[in-house]
């Protein structure tokens, strides 16, 4: 048996690479010319596949991407080619549920402007200081400065998409006593920390109903611009829409568009429709939204990660044993 690395990794991760191997062959290819010579007799491959590599290939029976996205590897061959393909979903989950309540805590509290306030020296609480006052000195009834500041157990939290990244996101958000309620293209039977889980034609409720709408969803041809102007009116004006999923789902002019005439309340994104965001890209000025630069995977944890699934699926393939995070080609997930 043979596998081929392309592009070519560093000798430290070659050398783990070929003990998994044990006695299949491994090509760490230099070049794409070298990598579509040597894919002709190889079993597998780990890295990029072109569609010049698929051509050539004569007995490829899996492939292992480096990402956990597919929108930019997928290409028809290779969803008709019969080998198995494996991505690296799984490793950001905990990671990327923490920015995402971070973003939910952020807007709950208003620190998004406090901060900006801070940079100021501005003290100027969100509801006005005159509601501390009145508090103080009247019958204690709800004020303009407590409603301004969210109390999240009273808030519903919609997850589209609950993959391995949005299980982890409605964990947290559980933990915060948030009720949370979630569409999938796949599952039926929700877990304990969501209350409702439908399919994604009921969309359209779930977004009537939530406080906050975070997007966990993978491009795919169905969630390009899925959340467009029409879509994102049927949100809350009081709700905020958090994107970690992929920039594409999101039609960027048409949620820049509802964030100018107050449709929502806000907006936090890590990845974009266009990256990097545009200097002058209106978003920058808005109050709203916070921006983040397509970070949210990222922590420590990841590479170690990534290797593991590595080595275990080279070592499953020699063994003949199930591959870890087979994908649905025709689904790109």
């Amino acid at each position: 048996m043979k596998l081929v690395l392309y592009p070519a990794v560093e000798a430290e991760r070659l050398a783990k690479i070929a003990a998994a191997a044990g006695a299949m062959a491994v090509v760490n290819a230099t070049s794409e010319s070298e990598a579509e010579r040597e894919i002709v007799d190889a079993d597998a491959l780990f890295g990029k596949l072109t569609p010049a590599m698929l051509a050539a290939a004569t007995r490829l029976r899996w492939v292992q991407t480096a990402t956990a996205s597919l929108e930019h590897y997928i290409f028809p061959q290779l969803v008709e080619h019969p080998c198995v393909l494996c991505n690296m979903r799984g490793l950001y989950s905990d990671i990327i549920a923490d920015q995402v309540l971070g973003y939910v805590v952020c807007f709950a509290r208003n620190l998004h402007r406090y901060m900006r306030q801070q940079t100021q020296r501005r003290w100027a609480p969100i509801g006005g200081e005159s509601a501390r006052t009145n508090f103080l000195s009247g019958p204690g009834m709800t004020s303009d400065l407590d409603r301004a500041h969210l109390f999240l157990p009273d808030q519903t939290m919609g997850i589209v998409g609950l993959g391995a990244i949005g299980l982890e996101i409605a964990r947290r958000a559980n933990a915060f006593g948030m009720r949370v309620v979630a569409v999938d293209a796949r599952l039926t039977d929700a877990p304990p920390e969501v209350s409702r889980l439908d399919s994604p034609e009921r969309l359209p409720e779930l977004l009537v109903e939530s406080d906050f709408v975070v997007i966990a969803a993978p491009h795919t041809p169905e969630t390009e611009k899925l959340f467009n102007r029409a879509l994102i009116a049927l949100m809350k004006r009081s709700a905020y829409l958090i994107n970690i999923g992929r920039g594409a789902i999101v039609d960027l002019n048409d949620l820049t568009a509802a964030l100018t005439a107050n449709e929502i309340a806000g907006a936090a994104l890590d990845v974009f429709e266009i990256e990097p965001l545009p200097e002058d890209h209106p978003l920058w000025d808005m109050e709203n939204v916070i921006i983040t630069p397509h970070i949210a995977g990222c922590a420590p944890p990841v590479a170690g990660r990534h290797l593991e699934v590595l080595l275990d699926n080279i070592g499953r393939f020699v063994r003949n044993e199930p591959l870890r995070n087979v994908v649905d080609k025709s689904m790109w997930f």
